[in-house]
């Protein structure tokens, strides 16, 4: 089949690992990645695979919107705000890497089906998306799910500037997603940039106050979601649990990356950039279906209800 054309907005940690990976795909072609700063690390990886680069950031798409049906917004919080309603006028598929949950909130191992045909989807955070899976199974397994802490710790080489400036937004949009997905009452997100050398990788905790905890029902719905990320993740793996410890029920998960930017400590870029791609791919196998369909897509959803 004819690959999709992609953009990436964004040539930081995230959006040059994105680039990497799309690369390979077998259903999306990158057709610009678009920065700020000509000479940036990201813009000159780029220029080194043959991709047409710009560092004239939106106003490049703005003038050039044959380069790419779908784009994904790699910068920040502030300006995917800016970058939204720009796309939806040029009639581009957002896939936004930020916290600005402007569109639904996307968790492909959960909801990726919903997910599909609106304009703007958001990928929560890579807490979110290392979290939210387990956060789930907890929630469709146990009774009164009263509170959930996700507590994720990454490298602080991984932590381009975008994710230091977002940390706010990250905290209010991954504490969210949580509770969406899980139905929590209550929910709490902490995350940690750990200076260590050498560098550790991301590892993600979730602790969950229930009636009754239910380890029995909940082993193998973790089985399946588990199984269901590393398709697309593959060293996506629980190392603690699921267990009970004092009153909570914990599990502790850690994501290795497939080491194609930054080393492979850097999980936290692989979670989110491999979700965010396997969304794309999902639109791509269904585009002819969607672009042609009697409603077209769906505007962006700032409640985020898919």
């Amino acid at each position: 089949m004819k690959k999709l054309k992609v953009a990436i907005l964004g040539s930081g940690n995230i959006g040059t690992d994105l680039l990497i990976k799309i690369m390979r795909s077998e259903y999306l072609e990158c057709g610009a990645f678009v920065g700020r700063n000509l000479s940036s690390p990201g813009l000159a990886k780029a220029q080194s695979l043959g991709v047409p680069v710009s560092s004239e950031s939106m106003g490049f798409i703005e003038r050039n919107p044959h380069c790419c049906d779908i784009v994904f917004d790699a910068t920040s919080a502030k300006y995917h705000h800016e970058h939204a309603p720009v796309l939806e006028r040029l009639g581009k598929i957002a896939i936004d890497l930020t916290p600005a949950k402007i569109g639904p909130m996307c968790v492909p191992a959960v909801n990726m089906h919903e997910c599909l045909g609106y304009m703007n989807v958001n990928m929560v955070t890579c807490g979110g998306q290392a979290s939210i899976p387990i956060a789930y199974a907890i929630g469709q397994t146990q009774k009164n799910v009263d509170y959930i802490e996700v507590v994720s710790s990454i490298a602080s080489k991984s932590a381009g500037p975008a994710t230091r400036i977002n940390l706010d937004e990250y905290i209010h949009t991954t504490e969210l997603g949580v509770q969406k997905f899980s139905g929590a009452k209550r929910t709490k997100a902490i995350l940690n940039l750990n200076p260590a050398v050498p560098c550790i990788n991301m590892q993600t905790t979730v602790m969950a106050k229930v009636d009754k905890p239910d380890l029995a029902a909940l082993r193998p719905a973790l089985d399946r979601i588990v199984g269901t990320i590393q398709q697309y993740v593959p060293d996506y793996k629980i190392i603690v649990g699921p267990v009970v410890e004092n009153g909570r029920i914990v599990v502790m998960v850690r994501v290795k990356g497939l080491g194609d930017y930054l080393p492979a400590y850097a999980g936290n870029l692989d979670i989110i950039n491999c979700a965010a791609i396997g969304m794309a791919e999902e639109y791509a196998k269904n585009w002819e279906k969607l672009a042609t369909g009697k409603n077209g897509f769906k505007p962006a959803s700032r409640e985020g209800t898919a």
